[in-house]
């Protein structure tokens, strides 16, 4: 599998049925693993405890009916039909709804965010915005309580996922495993079943290094297998057994079930809703598939054997009632058929579970480019498909969580109300979500989100209210987790932003950095200085500090923002925001690097030399620019801004999409053919402008001829070359990296609540994570580091 950058399917073959079969064969694999392996544990889970089997099967009919609507209801319409819908650039899942609501709300508590930001070819809206604003939009807007509320709700759905991420692997394999108990004696099996389980386990997370794309061409073949696998085994049972069960599937054997059983009833969807655990990845993992593939494969496959498997069992289960205690998937499959079947099963939990690993890495991520959780090592096991990551630190704790939770619970009913709780959370949260997007995205009357909301909404509340009964039998697990990392993911937030306040409101102004000379005692050193900051304007305090302490900087100075936009993916050829800070002979310059959620950030010697070329290119422009040698709609306009010490940014692509180098400099400069790397169609060249305090950006365009050298002055030509020469040499000369080391303390009389979250909670996250040295990879020798307390 391919799973390309973005979506992977060719958009000029997206019409091509034989592109979207060969999409939804692939999607099995990634998608449908987890969801493909309930009929393992559902019955089992349901009639554990609060129901029994009866020869009148007016409970296994009615189980029967719930699971046949609840698969059709939620997975089929709400996903397929409506959810699916909602992708951000062809993303989903909990990151990719909140993206696009803030986009099209101001409710984001992203700090350093930029109006050029809006002019990325990825912020694109789903519709235009209309003229009236609806209400329920400016209510957010006007309300910041709700802006936190909303993060709040969206990092409890990406805290339930984490859970989910530790339970669905536990639970999956421990039930596959446990088909061994009819062929063992019960003294037996009941010390096989958990070593073998904790065994799979610990080589399934050993094994995570590696990546899955070496395996992941097995994926989908062992999915489909075991689709139709229980497919096969349902349609022998409804055959051999029950040919009428299928009237079980008409809602009144609900009505039935609910008015025999009465409370065990309720307290037994706690066991139906597994039948929907894996719903929310066909939305997760929309991004590596079309939503038509995804659609073709749940329809068409997916949930006819899913449905048949159930029926299957039902029909089974129907004819015998003296195994009450052993209820299950295993008893329903012929005996000479339970070795191979084992065999499918085991694989296709592992499938399934590498699914849901490989998304809680993938959703961490997201977390920590949003700046929601502490830094963490993230490796890229793929460097030819996108989004294969593998962070070690979480593969090692969800390890250790998930033997624990296979050795302390031991069976599948403690673990299947842990994993119910955390899937229907999340179903809630992304219910909630979608309700918003269709009102502030879509532009619909607020009535049909309401209607929605209200519709799915109280499906899902009726099975939570069943899961949180189960609270001390199992479903106690996900809410403690999702207590635990909701308090570390806000608390990383909060600090994260009172940080960038507090850099804010102590940035130093640029007549200050301007005034440094000789006459106070200060030395420009040969070298690039890369100062780090969050800040997109202004001179962090940080570098004042580094100055007064030490009095030289670097002959080239770059103030550098590696920033995130609530888009999933920047273009390379749009994430360099360049400009000047101070006159040219200053030689400061100052870079923002954006990317989105879901980039892969670049390591250290890439990113240095990518950023240098860039800077590069952005000399060469803005001279061509400032000295009227190219013809300019809007010359005048931009040159404006040169009489102030604010300084305009342009986009500086990293490759040219078509044509001629928008201009090259002379040989004789050393940097041989140096690419201004624009967008360019035959010569003519578009950048992005945008002034650094709240002017809205412009689109210019010029057209560099390849004879402009010889109309321009000499003295511009010497000077373009003198920068570029300056450049070069510092480049040679080495590159140092200033970083800020913070420590921060709450201000006298703040609140208790305040000092632990700061003093104690943040502190201890900053010593005991990545620090961002790290997490950039700068190599020690080049490292300088400047201490800083943070008092808010």
């Amino acid at each position: 599998m391919d799973l390309g950058h973005g979506k992977c399917w060719d958009t000029s073959k997206k019409d091509s049925w034989k592109t979207l079969l060969l999409l939804a064969y692939q999607s099995l694999g990634v998608v449908y693993g987890d969801l493909s392996t309930s009929p393992l544990y559902v019955y089992k889970s349901t009639f554990a405890e609060d129901i029994q089997h009866s020869d009148t099967n007016e409970e296994i009919f009615g189980v029967l009916s719930f699971v046949f609507w609840t698969l059709t209801l939620v997975p089929l319409f709400k996903y397929v039909f409506v959810v699916l819908r909602a992708d951000d650039n062809g993303e989903g899942g909990t990151f990719a709804l909140y993206s696009l609501i803030c986009r099209h709300a101001k409710v984001s508590l992203l700090p350093n965010r930029q109006v050029a930001d809006e002019s990325l070819s990825t912020y694109k809206l789903e519709n235009p915005p209309e003229k009236d604003s609806s209400r329920v939009k400016m209510y957010l807007e006007k309300h910041k309580a709700l802006h936190t509320a909303l993060l709040i709700l969206v990092l409890l759905g990406t805290c339930m996922v984490i859970g989910d991420g530790l339970l669905t692997p536990a639970i999956s394999v421990f039930t596959a495993v446990s088909g061994l108990e009819l062929s063992m004696s019960s003294n037996h099996h009941q010390y096989a079943v958990v070593p073998i389980t904790c065994f799979i386990l610990v080589c399934l997370f050993t094994l995570q290094h590696y990546g899955t794309h070496r395996v992941g061409f097995l994926f989908a073949p062992v999915v489909l297998a075991w689709l139709l696998c229980i497919s096969a085994l349902g349609l022998y049972n409804i055959i051999h057994w029950n040919p009428h069960v299928y009237q079980a599937l008409s809602p009144y054997y609900m009505f039935k079930f609910m008015k025999k059983t009465k409370k065990g009833g309720w307290m037994s969807l706690g066991g139906i809703l597994l039948c929907i655990t894996g719903s929310e990845a066909m939305f997760a993992d929309l991004g590596h598939f079309s939503y038509t593939a995804i659609q073709i494969a749940f329809t068409f496959l997916v949930y006819p054997a899913l449905i048949l498997a159930y029926m299957g069992q039902a029909a089974y289960l129907s004819q015998h009632h003296d195994n009450t205690n052993h209820i299950g998937f295993y008893i329903s499959v012929p005996g000479k058929l339970r070795i191979p079947v084992l065999i499918i099963a085991i694989l296709a939990s592992v499938v399934g579970s590498q699914a849901i690993i490989s998304g809680t890495f993938s959703i961490i991520n997201q977390s920590q480019s949003l700046g929601c959780f502490p830094r963490v090592k993230v490796v890229h096991t793929s460097d030819k498909i996108h989004g294969q990551i593998y962070i070690p630190e979480i593969n090692w704790m969800l390890m250790i969580l998930c033997i624990a939770v296979t050795i302390g619970f031991r069976d599948t009913k403690h673990m299947g109300n842990a994993s119910g709780l955390a899937v229907m959370t999340v179903m809630l949260v992304t219910t909630c979500l979608t309700s918003l997007v269709i009102i502030l995205c879509w532009h619909k009357p607020p009535i049909l989100a309401l209607s929605f909301l209200l519709f799915f909404g109280s499906i899902e509340l009726l099975y939570f209210s069943a899961s949180l009964t189960k609270f001390t039998e199992g479903a106690w697990l996900p809410i403690l987790l999702a207590l635990i990392l909701m308090t570390i993911m806000f608390v990383w937030h909060y600090a994260t932003i009172k940080k960038y306040e507090f850099d804010l409101h102590n940035k130093v102004s640029l007549e200050w950095l301007l005034a440094l000379g000789p006459s106070l005692g200060i030395a420009r050193v040969p070298g690039i200085g890369l100062v780090f900051t969050d800040l997109t304007s202004g001179i962090p305090a940080n570098f004042s500090r580094f100055v007064t302490n030490l009095p030289a900087f670097h002959r080239v100075l770059v103030f550098v923002c590696v920033k995130s936009v609530p888009v999933p993916f920047v273009p390379p050829a749009e994430r360099y925001l360049v400009g000047r800070v101070g006159p040219p002979g200053h030689r400061s310059y100052r870079c923002i690097v954006r990317y989105g959620y879901r980039d892969v950030h670049q390591d250290v010697d890439s990113f240095e030399s990518e950023l240098i070329a860039r800077l590069a290119d952005f000399i060469n422009y803005d001279w061509h620019r400032s000295h009227g040698t190219n013809s300019f709609p809007e010359d005048d306009a931009s040159q404006s801004n040169e009489s102030s010490n604010e300084y305009s940014l342009a986009v500086i692509g990293t490759v040219a999409f078509s044509g001629i180098p928008a201009y090259e400099i002379e040989e004789s400069v050393q940097l041989a053919s140096i690419s201004g790397g624009f967008s360019t169609v035959e010569s003519v060249t578009d950048v992005i402008e945008m002034e650094p305090v709240g002017v809205v950006e412009r689109r210019v365009r010029f057209a560099i001829d390849d004879e402009s050298g010889s109309h321009s002055p000499a003295d511009m030509h010497l000077q373009l070359q003198e920068e570029l020469e300056d450049l070069l040499s510092a480049q040679q000369a080495g590159t140092a990296f200033i970083l800020g080391h913070s420590h921060v303390k709450a201000k006298q009389g703040s609140s208790l609540l305040k000092r632990l979250a700061l003093n104690f909670g943040y502190n201890f996250l900053r010593r005991n994570c990545r620090g961002p040295d790290v997490a950039l990879k700068v190599p020690p020798v080049s490292l300088l580091e400047v201490g800083m307390v943070y008092v808010m």
